[in-house]
C-alpha cells in the first residue's frame, strides 16, 4: 500500500470522552457517542511534520475539512445494523492454518455451528474467510477459497449480516451471490484489479485495511516516519482510489491493520492514536484478537490464552472511537462492552442510562 500525497493536513483529536463528560464546545465523533475539545493539527512536509494544538471551539482553517468529516453522522452499514454503538464482528476462519483458532472451523459444519453460536452470544455480524493472512502465509487460489467459504456463507447469511474476508474479485462476486453483504479486503482493494469494480457494482459496504506488501513480505515493511500519520495518509489514498472507482465514502470502513506490517511497538502507538483516522469520515474497525503483540506485552506465548489482553486492547480501541471490533470470543466481548457502555453512560442527564443506548445517553 502506498501513496502519501493526501491529505497534507491531519487532525488528531486529543482526550476523547463520552459527550456528557466532554467540555463545552466539544466536537462529536460521528456515531460513537464520544467527543473532544482539543486536537493536534499535523502539517506534513517532505522533510518533516509540523504540529500545533488547537481548541475545537476556535479551529484553524486548515482543520475545517477534517473536523467536518469527524462530526459527520455514520449510516448503518446494512439495514438493521446499529450505527450508534460499537458493533461486535465474530470471526470465522475456514482455513487449516489460522494462528488464532488452529483450523477448528475448517470443516463447513463446524464453521456454520460456530457462526450460529456467535450469533447466539450477541455478534452483530460475522466475518468469514478462507485464506489465512498471517505473517508468512502463502496465497490460496480463489477456487479453493470459494470451495471453503461459500457453503458457510450460504448457510449463515439468512440469519444476519455476513462479511467475506477476501482479496480476490472472483471470490467477492461469488460470496455476494451466496448472500454476503459486506466485503472485507486486507489489501484495501489493491491486490486484485477487478475488486473495486465488483464492490462498486454491488453498492455494498467495504472494509479497507492498511497493509504494506503481502502476508509473505509485510514483516520487512515496517519503516514509518510516524506510524499513525503514515497509516492515515495511506488509507486516505485507498479511500480516494475507491471513490474514483465509484464507491461512496459512506460505504467505506477503515481498518488500521494491527499486526500487518507493524512492529509490536507500532501496534501500541497506532491503537493509542486511533483518533487520527476519524478525520477521514469513515467508521473504524479494529482487529486485535490474540495477536502477537498481546503475547509479547502480556507475557503470554500461547495465543489461545490471550483473551484478557485482547479484551483490554479492544476496549482501549472503543474508547478511541472504534465502531466495530473484530473478535473470536464473542460472548466475552459483548459482556465487556456492556460494562464499558454502562460506565460511559453513568452520570449523563436522565441517568442511569442503563435502559438507553449510549447515543441517547451521551449524544
Amino acid at each position: 500500500m502506498g501513496g502519501n500525497s493526501l491529505p497534507r493536513h491531519l487532525v488528531e483529536p486529543i482526550g476523547l470522552a463520552p459527550r456528557h463528560l466532554a467540555p463545552p464546545g466539544a466536537i462529536a465523533v460521528g456515531g460513537t457517542g464520544l467527543g473532544f475539545r482539543f486536537a493536534r493539527l499535523w502539517t506534513r512536509g517532505e522533510h518533516g511534520d509540523a504540529v500545533s494544538v488547537f481548541d475545537a471551539a476556535d479551529p484553524p482553517g486548515e482543520a475545517a475539512a477534517s473536523l467536518a468529516a469527524i462530526a459527520s453522522p455514520r449510516t448503518p452499514l446494512v439495514p438493521g445494523l446499529a450505527a450508534d454503538r460499537p458493533l461486535v464482528m465474530g470471526t470465522i476462519n475456514v482455513t487449516p492454518d489460522s494462528f488464532s483458532d488452529g483450523g477448528r472451523f475448517f470443516e463447513a459444519g463446524a464453521a456454520i455451528a460456530a457462526g450460529e453460536a456467535m450469533r447466539a452470544a450477541g455478534a452483530d455480524l460475522l466475518d468469514i474467510g478462507g485464506e489465512s493472512t498471517r505473517p508468512g502465509s502463502a496465497p490460496v487460489p480463489p477456487e479453493e477459497e470459494q470451495a471453503r467459504i461459500l457453503p458457510v456463507i450460504a448457510a449463515l447469511a439468512p440469519g444476519g449480516p455476513v462479511s467475506v474476508d477476501t482479496r480476490n474479485a472472483a471470490t467477492m462476486r461469488a460470496a455476494l451471490a451466496a448472500g454476503a453483504s459486506i466485503i472485507n479486503d486486507v489489501s484495501a482493494l489493491a491486490h486484485d484489479p477487478g475488486a473495486a469494480g465488483v464492490v462498486a457494482e454491488a453498492g455494498c459496504p467495504v472494509i479497507l485495511m492498511h497493509m504494506r506488501g503481502t502476508p509473505a513480505t509485510m514483516r520487512a515493511l515496517t519503516r514509518y516516519r510516524d506510524v499513525a500519520l503514515d497509516v492515515a495518509e495511506e488509507l486516505a489514498a485507498r479511500v480516494a482510489a475507491a471513490e474514483a472507482a465509484g464507491i461512496a465514502r459512506a460505504r467505506i470502513v477503515l481498518d488500521p491493520g494491527i499486526g500487518f506490517a507493524k512492529t509490536p511497538a507500532q501496534n501500541l502507538e497506532l491503537l493509542a492514536r486511533l483518533p487520527v483516522l476519524h478525520g477521514l469520515g469513515c467508521p473504524v474497525l479494529v482487529g486485535v484478537w490474540r495477536k502477537s503483540f498481546i503475547g509479547l506485552y502480556g507475557n503470554e506465548p500461547d495465543a489461545a490464552r490471550r483473551l484478557p489482553g485482547s479484551l483490554a486492547a479492544a476496549l482501549a480501541a472503543v474508547g478511541c472511537g472504534a465502531s466495530i471490533i473484530r473478535v473470536h470470543d464473542v460472548g466475552e466481548t459483548v459482556q465487556a462492552l456492556a460494562i464499558w457502555r454502562a460506565i460511559a453512560c453513568a452520570g449523563a442527564a436522565e441517568s442511569p442510562g442503563m435502559d438507553r443506548s449510549p447515543a441517547e445517553a451521551v449524544g
